[in-house]
């Protein structure tokens, strides 16, 4: 029961957002009543707290697995990129700016995890993108994959970029090409227009 509350809460988190789920919907959502989730969990925050971690611990295997299928760096990203906008349902109610508004130090710790995550990985990739030619030699590897996890960041503020001028899906895919277009090689361009021109995105 505990499991299928979580997934139950995670679900509602990313389509409603985390200051709008209260535990009577969940309850409604499971046809059980509020007694019954309160013998699994103390409160709400103890909710979100399980319910982000065990998201990003599925999400942190899932990106291991497709960093571990030896594809060329720009392929794995798209890779990534693809399987992170399922998981995470295209992001339609803003989840992660409403956590660190409501739940800041929550926020802190996943973000230390999303850190620590995307820093190894991005690196392995722009290290393992310049051996094969397709990233520029003369690029600062730490200060690329640095960058390129505060603009992950960054383009989740609906402040900065409103859901009336771009939708979740839409903006990683003009970031991701942003990002890579500063710091592919002309062999590395071949590959990202096929990438794109193929609408595999």
């Amino acid at each position: 029961m505990k499991e299928k509350i979580l997934d139950k809460a995670t679900e509602l988190f990313l389509s409603r957002g985390f200051k709008s789920v209260t535990m009577d919907d969940l309850a409604q959502e499971l046809g059980i009543s509020k007694k019954t989730i309160y013998t699994h969990f103390n409160n709400k925050t103890q909710i979100v707290k399980e319910s982000v971690m065990q998201l990003f611990d599925k999400i942190s295997v899932g990106i291991e697995h497709i960093c571990s299928l030896g594809k060329n760096p720009i392929e794995e990203l798209y890779e990534i990129k693809k399987f992170a906008m399922t998981h995470l349902k295209d992001e339609q109610s803003s989840p992660q700016y409403q956590l660190q508004k409501y739940y800041p130090a929550i926020f802190e710790t996943l973000r230390k995890k999303q850190f620590e995550l995307m820093q190894n990985c991005v690196v392995k990739n722009l290290k393992i993108g310049i051996e094969q030619g397709i990233y520029r030699e003369n690029i600062n590897i730490e200060f690329v994959a640095r960058i390129y996890f505060s603009g992950v960041n960054s383009i989740k503020d609906p402040h900065l970029f409103p859901a009336h001028l771009f939708t979740a899906r839409e903006i990683m895919d003009i970031y991701l090409e942003y990002h890579l277009r500063g710091i592919i090689t002309p062999k590395g361009r071949d590959i990202l227009n096929q990438i794109i021109n193929s609408n595999q995105l």
